[in-house]
C-alpha cells in the first residue's frame, strides 16, 4: 500500500486502504484461506467470512469502547468485499498481486528438477483492474518467463501475458 506510485496515492485514501488490506483478512484467519481448488461455493465462502466478521466485530470486539471500534471494522472489512471504492479496488489489485508474487516464490522454492509449475494461477492477473498494478502484474509475470527459461522451459501463463 504505501509502495503506490504518486500516481494512485495521490488519488487514494493509503491509510484507509492499509486498514482495509489487514481487516480483510481478519475473517480468514479463522475461517481460513479458501480458494477455489478447495470446492467451497462463492456463496458459502461469502457467508462463512461475513459471519466470521460478524462474530469478531460485534462479540468480540464489541466489547471495547462501546463496540465503535468494532463496528469501525466491520465498515471497513464490508467496503472491501463490495469493491466499489477506488481503495478497495486497489487493495483487490494488490491481493492478486501477492498471489502472483507467492506462485513465483513457491516455484523458485520447489524447483528441484523443475518440476513445480503453479501456472494455473497466472490468470488472477486478468482480474486486476488498475493500469499501475497490471502493469506490476506484467513485472511479476516477465520475472517468471525469466526464471523459466532459465531451465529450458516456457512458462505456462494460459495467455495471460497478451491480455495485459
Amino acid at each position: 500500500m504505501m509502495l503506490a506510485p504518486s500516481s494512485l496515492s495521490s488519488k487514494l485514501n493509503i491509510p484507509l486502504c492499509t486498514k482495509m488490506a489487514l481487516v480483510h483478512d481478519m475473517a480468514e484467519a479463522l475461517v481460513g484461506d479458501i480458494t477455489p481448488i478447495d470446492g467451497v461455493t462463492k456463496d458459502e465462502k461469502s457467508r462463512r467470512e461475513a459471519e466470521t466478521m460478524e462474530y469478531l466485530s460485534r462479540e468480540l470486539l464489541g466489547v471495547w469502547g462501546g463496540g465503535e471500534q468494532g463496528l469501525r471494522i466491520r465498515e471497513v472489512w464490508e467496503e472491501y468485499e463490495e469493491g466499489k471504492t477506488r481503495e478497495s479496488v486497489f487493495v483487490h489489485d494488490v491481493d492478486k498481486i501477492e498471489l502472483l508474487v507467492q506462485m513465483v516464490e513457491y516455484e523458485r522454492r520447489g524447483q528441484e528438477g523443475g518440476k513445480l509449475d503453479l501456472g494455473e494461477f497466472a490468470h488472477v492477473a486478468r482480474k486486476i483492474h488498475g493500469v499501475e498494478v497490471r502493469e506490476w502484474a506484467r513485472e511479476v509475470l516477465r520475472e517468471r518467463e525469466e526464471f523459466w527459461k532459465g531451465r529450458g522451459r516456457e512458462a505456462t501463463m494460459l495467455g495471460v501475458m497478451n491480455e495485459l
